[in-house]
């Protein structure tokens, strides 16, 4: 059971920094953070917190 809060905190990260990424940059419409800068800057920061929790959550399963 170790390391799968980790893992599932990074998966979540990845996942919701790519779609405010997306968002940010304005290939998705229809939300208040389409074509917001901050969705574009923060969003990819968020992925690589998110693969940085990922990389901590497998080495824990080790």
């Amino acid at each position: 059971m170790r390391g799968w809060f980790r893992l599932t905190m990074g998966l979540a990260g990845v996942v919701l920094g790519a779609l405010w990424t997306v968002l940010g940059l304005g290939y998705v419409e229809g939300s208040a953070l389409t074509d917001a800068r901050i969705g574009a800057v923060v969003g990819p920061a968020l992925v690589l917190t998110g693969l940085g929790a990922l990389w901590w959550g497998m080495r824990a399963r080790r």
